[in-house]
């Protein structure tokens, strides 16, 4: 603990919006009462940051890095689900199974094309013109989710934290998405950067559920 609040520095942290919209905050709050020195940048972006090239000190994300000069730990899941708001479901009526989503509009992201294939993958085929609205942004998303603009697609923990939607289908669909702590290799050699990164391997790992 002495330790601790003796490093002094800056640790540049990369997440998806979502992340580090809603899970970052009480997390960077804990880490202030252990380590008031270490200012922390956010960078809350849904593209991939390249550490190699330096523009973040840690990442968080959802697929395994393949660069070797990476230090990469799978510490854990969250669970997706469809979510809508309740007028929306007023509107269509509530789908009893995946074929009943077949005609029903969704908000979708900016790679919308590469999200229907992993759909597949869960039994869900839709098609590309049922998204009449997209989103490069995460948050912008959730947002078009919660005007009832279509159905979408949200982390279950993100999802709970809005009480104007409604999870569809949850024990149908329960993909799994990965969540992965990634630092440069200084990681070994630099005591701010590690414990940055120590104490969000911690507080995610309580937020997900771990994965042996």
């Amino acid at each position: 603990s002495g330790q601790s609040q003796a490093i002094e520095g800056r640790v540049a942290i990369t997440a998806t919006e979502m992340l580090a919209t809603h899970y970052l905050p009480p997390i960077l709050r804990k880490l202030r009462e252990s380590a008031p020195g270490i200012v922390v940048d956010v960078v809350a972006s849904d593209e991939l940051r390249d550490l190699i090239r330096r523009e973040a000190d840690i990442a968080i994300r959802h697929t395994e890095p393949t660069q070797p000069d990476l230090v990469a730990r799978r510490i854990g899941f969250l669970k997706g689900r469809i979510y809508a708001t309740q007028r929306l479901l007023d509107e269509v009526g509530v789908p009893q199974s995946l074929e009943d989503l077949a005609d029903k509009d969704f908000v979708g992201i900016e790679d919308t094309a590469s999200l229907l294939e992993g759909l597949v993958e869960q039994g869900l085929h839709l098609r590309i013109e049922q998204f009449r609205v997209n989103a490069a942004s995460g948050n912008c998303m959730l947002q078009l989710i919660r005007e009832g603009l279509g159905f979408g697609f949200l982390p279950v923990d993100t999802g709970i934290l809005f009480d104007d939607l409604v999870c569809v289908l949850p024990e149908l669909f329960n993909p799994e998405i990965p969540v992965w702590l990634v630092a440069h290799r200084e990681l070994h050699t630099s005591r701010r950067i590690r414990i940055v990164y120590d104490l969000l391997a911690e507080e995610l790992g309580t937020l997900t559920e771990a994965v042996s």
